[in-house]
């Protein structure tokens, strides 16, 4: 997860690719869990 704190909090990516980064149903392989989405940017994360 710091890795992907850092990228966002360098406004290096933004929420959509963020959104990428989430472990769901449509992404098994992601990074980070929903929780930790919610952690980095503040926002509940919502599949698409």
């Amino acid at each position: 997860m710091s890795f992907w704190k850092m990228a966002y909090d360098m406004r290096a990516i933004g929420v959509d690719l963020l959104m990428q980064a989430v472990v769901c149903v449509e992404n098994p392989f992601g990074e980070i869990t929903p929780e930790e989405f919610k952690t980095i940017c503040g926002q509940e994360f919502t599949s698409q």
